[in-house]
């Protein structure tokens, strides 16, 4: 396709003699001697490049080719100044406000073609250097997205072998996760935490969820497989997998440096069992000073409890479930979250119908 170029000079016989030289490489050549109707022109024309003249009426040179290239959807194509202005402080400005190159008049026609078609040229390479490096971009995110979900993988794989230790339905893991994905999604469309809670926080916290319980791999079958009530010694033996599997996952931050799933996963892992009222444990965190996933998280995980089949008890009925943790609101749990969950409970009913073995 033949090259489009847009000449803006209110002189006709300028505007007829640089067209005349530029016919002879088959351009198509665009003219305009208004400097007011230049925007509207290249915004519908698209042309690959702007020869402009300085002196017009109402708007100059100088000023058109600010306003050009401030503007997004316009401000790439390359803009050749035309002027009988030589003089250095002229030149200067010209390329101060974005001109790529400045031909002076009267045209030396020879001179003005090979300026054009270099400038042209150029602007091809960019624009497939632009293209090479975009396609180049996509491939690395390709190879980064393969090699997060190859981790993600791996580290699921990992956790989900912690869990199948007490787990009877194996599925604990994929329902936490849908779990805290809907209510990290109720919570930012209505509630104290929806400007803490964005597209970033989500996606962590379903990546991270699934660590919660990492920690008990280091606790004996001898307590997590007993069929009976904890001793008090027991269940101070049972509070540490929150501590275990916090300072394992910490130990994967700082060797392998900042990923934020990581880090969020290190909170859940250690607090998710702390109450809003400072009854929980390991740290007797209250209120808001528990980060906001483990709260999101103590939500998730309580409900597949009380939900799911154990050693020590049957499932309760979904009614059954939300019915006791209705009774946990701003003792247990944080009231705005468990508000969030009532609002979305047949969410979680869902869910857990979907994904129950």
């Amino acid at each position: 396709m033949n090259k489009k170029i847009l000449i803006v000079d209110d002189n006709e016989t300028n505007l007829k003699i640089l067209t005349l030289i530029l016919k002879k490489d088959a351009y198509n050549v665009i003219q305009a001697n208004d400097p007011k109707i230049v925007r509207g022109l290249v915004l519908r024309e698209k042309p690959d490049l702007i020869l402009l003249d300085i002196n017009m009426p109402d708007i100059n040179g100088f000023d058109l080719a600010e306003r050009l290239k401030k503007d997004p959807q316009i401000g790439d194509i390359p803009i050749i100044f035309i002027s009988a202005l030589s003089n250095s402080s002229d030149v200067a400005k010209g390329f101060a406000v974005g001109a790529v190159d400045y031909i002076t008049k009267p045209y030396k026609a020879e001179e003005a073609r090979v300026r054009i078609k270099t400038h042209l040229k150029l602007c091809d390479m960019k624009k497939a250097l632009e293209e090479k490096n975009k396609h180049l971009m996509q491939i690395v995110e390709n190879q980064v997205k393969k090699t997060s979900e190859a981790q993600m993988e791996t580290i699921f794989s990992l956790a989900k072998l912690a869990q199948s230790r007490d787990d009877d339905t194996g599925k604990h893991l994929e329902r936490v996760q849908k779990y805290c994905f809907a209510l990290a999604t109720e919570l930012s469309k209505n509630s104290p935490y929806k400007d803490e809670i964005d597209k970033n926080f989500i996606k962590n916290i379903v990546y991270a969820s699934p660590l919660h319980d990492i920690g008990k791999v280091a606790i004996s079958d001898s307590i997590l497989l007993k069929p009976g009530k904890l001793t008090p010694e027991e269940f101070n033996k049972m509070k540490l997998h929150t501590i275990y599997g916090a300072d394992t996952l910490a130990e994967v931050h700082k060797k392998f440096g900042r990923n934020d799933f990581i880090e969020m996963g290190v909170y859940i892992a250690r607090y998710h069992h702390e109450r809003w009222d400072g009854s929980g444990y390991p740290e007797n965190l209250q209120g808001e000073d528990i980060p906001l996933c483990a709260r999101i998280m103590a939500i998730a995980d309580v409900y597949d409890a009380l939900a799911s089949k154990r050693i020590y008890k049957v499932a309760f009925p979904h009614e059954k479930c939300v019915d006791i943790m209705i009774e946990g609101r701003g003792t247990q749990f944080d009231p705005y979250i468990l508000d969030a969950f009532i609002n979305i409970n047949k969410e979680f009913k869902k869910i857990r119908e979907e994904l129950e073995e």
